[in-house]
């Protein structure tokens, strides 16, 4: 698996989006997340899975990064779903408490799915 950091995203229709997360996500890496993030809220994404399944580090910027990203689509009615494939980040995601504000699947297919 490549830690090298790499951000993609697709929309999968008029108002879903998916955002394909890969490496280490941190503080120097968050800000590319962020934007990604921004860009699909202020193009009326109303629901967002976030593909973490590649992640090898995340680290509380990025955190808050998705903390935004979710309150952001709650005000507007909408939905965050997290594609968790790895020990580390859901251990991340559990010690943090995390894992009760986000929904979290273990394949991209359970994620979308639940965002109807």
């Amino acid at each position: 698996m490549s830690t090298e950091f790499a951000v993609t995203t697709e929309k999968l229709d008029a108002g879903r989006a998916l955002v394909s997360l890969r490496g280490e996500v941190d503080i120097y890496t968050a800000p590319r997340l962020k934007e990604q993030l921004a860009k699909l809220l202020d193009d009326g994404a109303t629901g967002i899975v976030v593909d973490l399944a590649e992640v090898t580090f995340i680290d509380s910027t990025a955190l808050g990064v998705l903390i935004g990203g979710v309150r952001r689509l709650y005000e507007a009615d909408g939905r965050m779903a997290l594609v968790v494939a790895t020990r580390p980040v859901e251990r991340v995601l559990t010690l943090t408490g995390l894992d009760r504000v986000f929904t979290i699947h273990a394949t991209r297919e359970a994620a979308v799915a639940a965002l109807g």
